[in-house]
């Protein structure tokens, strides 16, 4: 699975050392040592993931996420950072960065995220739009193989977790789904990842997705389980039957 890696670390020492072990795996790796830097050459590359650190001059790699988001491009972005607080990691995540490191990280450890986020990636890009059925709840419509999202017609911006929990949230609607059981759809089962995430991903569809975010009426929690997608049309029908 050879792939074209951009690596955005200042520290030359572990720039060079992901290099060599990126390459050992027989990936093709091009280091930038800012986050401008870092933007110019996604742009133009186009590359299969970008490995980012947080701490950066010129623009840090929170900005760095935000800003590829907002351009809508879908590349795998691995973040490596220093900060330990639940807080920051969770923040990284919200912004569209689909995994993280904490240093000081194992070098096994962190091949293994490449790896689980290259085949990851590939199977969406390898998806026949033909075999990709739409997943409908109500008004809510997802499109797995476009990415998209549109609720009453109107489109919906996701980052790629959000899309990843709300997808196989619609996949099986009423069906309540364990925090546990979300973090595996977005991470693989992943002792290093806190339940946190999940509810962090939650608040944010359900701001982009409910007419009224406080009093949701789409995707409900089950006190003590977990989450659910549901059609409000539906659920008021059988409520005015019974």
């Amino acid at each position: 699975m050879c792939a074209n890696v951009i690596v955005a670390e200042d520290d030359e020492k572990q720039a060079e050392l992901l290099r060599r072990y990126l390459e050992r795996e027989g990936h093709s790796v091009t280091l930038v040592g800012d986050g401008l830097a870092a933007l110019d050459l996604v742009r133009h590359r186009e590359p299969d993931l970008l490995i980012l650190d947080v701490m950066m001059p010129r623009a840090d790699g929170l900005d760095v996420v935000r800003v590829l988001r907002a351009e809508c491009r879908e590349l795998p972005v691995l973040m490596l950072t220093a900060r330990t607080t639940e807080d920051d990691l969770l923040l990284g995540l919200d912004l569209g960065a689909d995994d993280y490191v904490t240093k000081p990280y194992s070098p096994r450890e962190l091949m293994a995220r490449v790896r689980t986020l290259l085949r990851r990636s590939r199977r969406a890009a390898g998806a026949d739009p033909a075999d990709a059925s739409l997943l409908t709840v109500g008004a809510l419509v997802i499109d797995p193989a476009r990415h998209v999202v549109s609720v009453g017609g109107e489109a919906v911006e996701c980052t790629p977790g959000e899309f990843r929990i709300l997808a196989a949230l619609a996949a099986e609607p009423d069906r309540v789904f364990s925090r546990q059981q979300l973090l595996a759809e977005l991470h693989g089962f992943d002792r290093y990842i806190s339940d946190r995430t999940v509810d962090v991903h939650v608040m944010n569809l359900r701001k982009k997705i409910e007419s009224a975010p406080r009093r949701p009426a789409r995707l409900l929690t089950v006190f003590g389980v977990g989450y659910k997608l549901t059609d409000p049309a539906k659920a008021a029908t059988a409520r005015a039957s019974s």
